[in-house]
């Protein structure tokens, strides 16, 4: 297990895109001190940041954390990489595949563009988790986010494939969602679905609802059992809202209007 040891919080942010295990694998731990992590003038690098330790590993542990953490395990492709702490933004941008694990909380945007492997933040997400960055054409595109806190605003906004778990999130979950499921145990705030084309999002409960959405019924759909014994075999809490009935809206009527909210009836 290869480590890195935050000497302190960083002077400016830092961008750890390239820091990954395969990455640090082919380096001696003096090649590594000199990667170039930083975003001003002052050309920050590894060595300068973090105590560095090294063995050839496909496991990577960042011990300490900081909101000034950008783009953690965002070219991570295999392996896994643990951060004891917080981190910023974009945590595993573009992610394609492996283990990323976070034991505090993440900034905006974490996992935006992932298509592969699995991201568990065990704290909390700020606004636009699996989100579309600006101009972005999608949001989480693959991979499975789970939030173990509460999440930010525009959870899942534009996401086009994959699965979200979350406690509870902000207002504008699943905004203009292309497909994919959010799964969120407790309470969304107002306005889920806005702009939704397709998907699913499963809430324990909802804010204000948007006009463009209508009642459809209680069905009983293979599509959620199917989805019950996966959260099941995750051990995922969220597997709770599927111990009864759910009532079922269609939305959002203003765009394609083929996604759908669930909630308990």
């Amino acid at each position: 297990m290869s480590t890195l040891r935050l000497r302190g919080e960083p002077q400016e942010r830092v961008d750890l895109l390239s820091i990954t295990p395969l990455a640090l694998k082919a380096l001696t731990e003096a090649e590594a001190g000199k990667l170039a992590i930083g975003t001003s003038r002052r050309g920050l690098t590894l060595g300068d940041v973090f105590e560095i330790s090294l063995d050839g590993s496909d496991s990577l542990v960042i011990e300490g954390g900081s909101s000034r953490l950008d783009r953690v395990g965002a070219a991570l492709s295999e392996g896994s990489i643990r951060v004891e702490g917080d981190v910023g933004q974009r945590l595993g941008e573009g992610m394609a595949g492996g283990t990323l694990t976070v034991t505090g909380s993440a900034g905006p945007y974490a996992a935006t563009g992932a298509t592969g492997g699995t991201i568990t933040i065990e704290g909390d997400a700020g606004d636009h988790a699996g989100g579309a960055v600006y101009a972005a054409k999608a949001g989480l595109d693959g991979a499975t986010l789970v939030i173990k806190g509460r999440a930010g605003d525009h959870l899942g906004d534009r996401m086009r494939k994959g699965l979200i778990l979350a406690e509870s999130a902000g207002a504008f979950a699943a905004s203009r969602m292309i497909a994919g499921t959010i799964v969120v145990s407790g309470a969304l705030g107002d306005h889920p679905g806005y702009g939704m084309r397709r998907g699913t999002l499963i809430a324990g409960s909802h804010g204000a609802l948007l006009p463009t959405f209508v009642e459809t019924g209680t069905p009983d759909l293979v599509f959620t059992r199917l989805l019950a014994q996966t959260l099941k075999r995750l051990g995922a809490s969220q597997v709770s809202l599927f111990g009864g009935t759910l009532r079922r809206y269609s939305g959002d009527l203003a765009t394609l209007g083929k996604g759908e909210l669930f909630v308990p009836a």
